[in-house]
């Protein structure tokens, strides 16, 4: 053996023998730097020596000793420290403790660093010294039950203090709820407590605010106390306690009272047009589950609630339509602004909308036609071509609500027709944009007539341009200016012919008319209608010499005081043949109204059967050209009752059309199935028990016959 073999087998020989009493030493070293530390006194030895002791004593293979040891003595330090978290001030106290230990747990960590390193690192089921020291925390102190306890109810206190206004020391809690998080018993030890806490404030406080306040008020609170809750997410608690903190505020003061809120508020705030209110109260709603869904209900219920009582008081049919145009108007903004243009509500609006429109048949439609009218007419200076182009826009939106579509299109007719022929169109670009509307919502069949109106009106200026050439070549020259409208039948409105008694020059301009239009167009049929004619006068008074613009039925009444100073009811009625009805209107005109051109003995508002009229020399008025005719725009009872009625006879040849329609192309049919076919065919609202009596008359006029075994059966009789 040599003498290097020699010297290393008796060195390895005595090593244990060394090592264990190296071990000792050193570690009596170790652990009074640590209690040094733990103690907060200064420590006897270098740090870089102590440093090199242990790993030095990793070096002999003693590392789960050294390990095992360390442990020991850091948990024999933290129990005897028990007693410290129980005195006051505890929260303060607490985090002082904890700043302390965690302090104490680096130095220590630094001298142990080769330890931590080496065997810990290598070892996965071992917690590192930084772990360990707060794993001993964890354990022996805050999971004490009392410890717990007092930290939890005074992070709470100091919470529930806090949301009730006063002012807290928010780091301090952001200390103590990050060393809970940091000691991992946040969730378990103080967010389980604190939400049973929150849901129970917030429930109480739905309650009695609910009570006490109004829903504008309530809405801005729930608001507040969301952006507080945030606020202290943002603050000190920990970022997971975000989702079940708001939810639970939300369902407390909103998911709990949401019909309260509704029912208490809604009508209120879009009666008064709270736009802010309003669209708090859809962002809020938007958060609960199952809030839009109900707030879509009540919305709803509201439109139909409110519209309907617009539609259905008769007493309010004046003002209807601009009533609807401007609740349409208020209703849309607050789906574009505060429910932030949702297609669920915007759809809602529209259904509901239909809905009341439809709960009085056909006066809807009939007064759309009459503000149309309006618009339309001349002298109506309240709106640019831009203005009437949005109004008419507006009104389209409305009318796309009515089932009863040829209840519209009959009183449009009729008042197009007085627009045209007494020329008291506003434009005729504003007529034409109004039929082009028409002709895209309803189609041509819809508005073939209407454009027959306009075909004709432009027809006859063609004709009367070639009618004043024959004239001029005429040998007989007259002082009267005719002007006539040639009418095609079936695209005007049906009036009740009337035949009057015309002045000779009348008489004979009309002959001569008739002569030279059927020169032309031969095998044609004129048939003159005198109630929408129309006339310029020319009369003298003492203040001199004026214009009136009369119908022609004023025109003959005015024409009479030529040949005589005073006349009775029944003498004009005579001399004229006009009407009863209509006369009365005419001399009301006349002698009642504005522009009085007669005098009425006696005075009064209405005419009487023993009236008398007289020319009134002493007229005055400032206008050159006084209108006299408005009331030939005026519709009369007669005339309402009249289009009304021509209407509903015109749905019945539609239904008996569609009814022999049906049965022709499917033979033999039951009443159901030919009910449910004519309702999808047929584009009014109609009664079941208008369509059976519909059915009736025709199997008694032989286009169908029951079934002799099933009554509820019929066949087509070819």
């Amino acid at each position: 053996v040599s003498i290097s073999q020699l010297c290393f087998w008796l060195f390895v020989t005595d090593r244990p023998k060394l090592a264990e009493n190296y071990t000792e030493d050193t570690w009596l070293k170790l652990q009074d730097a640590v209690g040094a530390i733990q103690n907060s006194t200064s420590i006897k030895y270098n740090l870089e020596e102590l440093y090199q002791a242990v790993e030095n004593l990793c070096s002999y293979k003693v590392s789960p000793t050294l390990y095992k040891q360390l442990r020991q003595v850091c948990e024999e330090h933290v129990q005897a420290q028990i007693h410290q978290f129980r005195e006051y001030p505890f929260l303060c106290n607490c985090i002082g403790k904890l700043c302390d230990h965690c302090r104490q747990t680096i130095m220590i960590r630094s001298i142990f660093l080769f330890l931590d390193r080496t065997y810990v690192l290598q070892n996965s089921l071992l917690p590192s010294i930084w772990d360990t020291g707060l794993e001993l925390f964890r354990t022996h102190i805050v999971s004490d039950s009392a410890v717990q306890k007092r930290t939890v109810d005074g992070i709470l206190e100091q919470i529930e203090l806090e949301r009730n206004g006063e002012t807290v020391d928010r780091s301090l809690l952001r200390s103590l709820l990050g060393m809970l998080s940091d000691l991992q018993v946040y969730k378990d030890s103080f967010e389980e407590r604190f939400l049973i806490e929150t849901n129970r404030l917030y429930a109480a406080e739905g309650q009695r605010l609910m009570q006490e306040r109004d829903v504008p008020e309530y809405l801005h609170h729930v608001a507040r106390r969301l952006e507080e809750e945030n606020d202290r997410i943002m603050n000190y608690l920990d970022q997971s306690t975000q989702k079940p903190l708001i939810s639970c505020v939300e369902k407390q003061l909103l998911g709990e009272h949401m019909t309260a809120v509704l029912q208490k508020g809604l009508s209120t705030l879009l009666d008064e047009n709270r736009v802010t209110e309003l669209g708090l109260l859809y962002q809020l709603f938007s958060k609960v589950k199952g809030g839009l869904p109900t707030l879509l209900q009540f919305w709803r219920d509201y439109i139909k609630s409110f519209g309907g009582e617009i539609v259905c008081t008769p007493e309010k049919d004046k003002d209807m339509v601009q009533d609807l145009l401007d609740f349409k108007d208020k209703m849309d903004n607050v789906a574009q602004s505060c429910f932030a243009r949702n297609e669920g509500f915007i759809n809602a609006m529209k259904e509901a909308f239909e809905t009341f429109i439809n709960k009085r048949p056909n006066k809807p439609a009939e007064l759309i036609a009459k503000y149309v009218d309006s618009k339309l007419r001349a002298g109506n200076k309240e709106a640019t071509e831009e203005e009437l182009e949005r109004i008419l826009d507006k009104i389209m939106i409305i009318f796309r609500f009515i089932h009863g579509k040829d209840v519209f299109e009959a009183f449009y007719k009729k008042d197009l027709a007085k627009r045209l022929l007494v020329g008291k169109s506003a434009s005729v670009d504003a007529e034409k944009s109004m039929l082009s509307k028409l002709k895209h919502e309803c189609g041509a069949a819809f508005t073939s007539k209407l454009e027959g109106m306009f075909k004709d009106m432009e027809l006859s200026k063609d004709i009367m341009i070639q009618f004043k050439q024959y004239m001029q070549n005429q040998r007989e020259p007259t002082n009267i200016e005719l002007t006539v409208n040639i009418l095609t039948m079936g695209y005007w409105p049906s009036y009740t012919p009337m035949e009057v008694h015309l002045p000779p020059e009348m008489v004979k301009l009309q002959e001569v008319f008739k002569l030279f239009y059927l020169g032309k167009h031969s095998g044609r049929k004129l048939q003159w209608q005198p109630t929408l004619g129309h006339a310029v006068l020319k009369a003298e008074f003492k203040e001199g010499k004026k214009e009136l613009q009369v119908s022609l039925f004023q025109t003959l009444v005015l024409l009479m005081f030529n040949e005589g100073e005073e006349f009775s009811v029944e003498e004009i009625r005579t001399a004229t043949g006009i009407e009863e009805g209509e006369l009365r209107r005419t001399l009301q005109s006349l002698a009642c109204g504005k522009a009085r051109v007669l005098n009425k003995n006696p005075r009064g508002k209405d005419v009487e059967d023993g009236d008398r009229f007289n020319f009134n020399n002493d007229f005055k008025h400032k206008l050159f050209r006084i209108k006299i005719n408005q009331i030939q725009m005026k519709e009369t009872v007669e005339e309402q009752v009249s289009t009304t009625e021509r209407v509903f006879q015109d749905r019945q040849y539609q239904i008996d059309a569609a009814v022999v329609r049906i049965m022709k192309m499917r033979k033999t049919l039951s009443h159901n199935l030919l009910v449910s076919e004519l309702y999808n065919q047929l584009k009014f609202p109609v009664k079941p028990g208008d369509l059976k009596k519909r059915i009736e008359s025709l199997i008694d006029r032989d286009y169908m016959e029951r079934d002799k075994e099933t009554p509820n059966q019929y066949h087509y009789v070819a």
